[in-house]
């Protein structure tokens, strides 16, 4: 077993009302998943342990079954998570853009 990492963007900004209900849910408790906020959106940061990434996915989104109004838009792999899972290659996160000051460009 091993730890994936993802994020779960959610449909809508979470409520007030219901940041208070996400307080008192045992199964946010633990860390795996946390939640994160920017100007108008709402998600959360995994670090889920299992077997392989999609068992991860599956119990990250099950904590929400009993969450009222939270719909999970998209799972997210960004160059971190892909670094962090071993899944970054070049093919995979582009390299770079050169330097304006290397003289190789």
């Amino acid at each position: 077993m091993r730890d994936w990492y993802f994020t779960l963007i959610l449909d809508t900004q979470l409520t007030e009302e219901q940041k208070d209900f996400l307080d008192g849910l045992d199964r946010f408790a633990d860390g795996e998943v946390g939640l994160i906020e920017g100007p108008g959106y709402s998600g959360f940061l995994c670090v889920v342990p299992a077997e392989t990434l999609t068992a991860a996915i599956t119990d990250a989104l099950s904590r929400f079954e009993d969450f009222p109004g939270v719909l999970v838009r998209s799972v997210e792999l960004n160059h971190i998570a892909l670094d962090e899972n071993g899944m970054a290659t070049p093919a995979v996160v582009p390299a770079p853009p050169p330097l304006e000051d290397d003289p190789a460009a």
